[in-house]
C-alpha cells in the first residue's frame, strides 16, 4: 500500500491511496480519502472515493449485480 497527501486546507486533507494484492499483482485498487479532523487531531469525518483500474466506469446495460464478476 502506498499513500500520498494531495491537499490540506485548514482541518481537511485529501490523500491518494494505492493498494496492490498478490505476487505477482492480480488486483489493484486506488482511493481518494477526504478527511476532516477536530482540533485535538482526531478524525471526525471520513469519505472514501474508490477506483478500480481496468474496470468499467459505467454500468453495463442488461447486467445485474449477480451477473457481474470481479476478478
Amino acid at each position: 500500500m502506498t499513500s500520498e497527501v494531495i491537499a490540506v486546507e485548514d482541518a481537511t486533507a485529501v490523500v491518494r491511496v494505492e493498494v496492490f494484492y498478490g505476487d505477482p499483482v492480480h488486483q489493484e485498487y486506488r482511493d481518494l480519502w477526504i478527511m476532516r479532523c477536530a482540533e485535538d487531531g482526531r478524525c471526525v469525518s471520513f469519505e472514501e472515493w474508490p477506483f478500480w483500474p481496468m474496470q468499467p466506469h459505467t454500468a453495463v446495460g442488461g447486467e445485474d449485480d449477480s451477473e457481474r464478476s470481479n476478478p
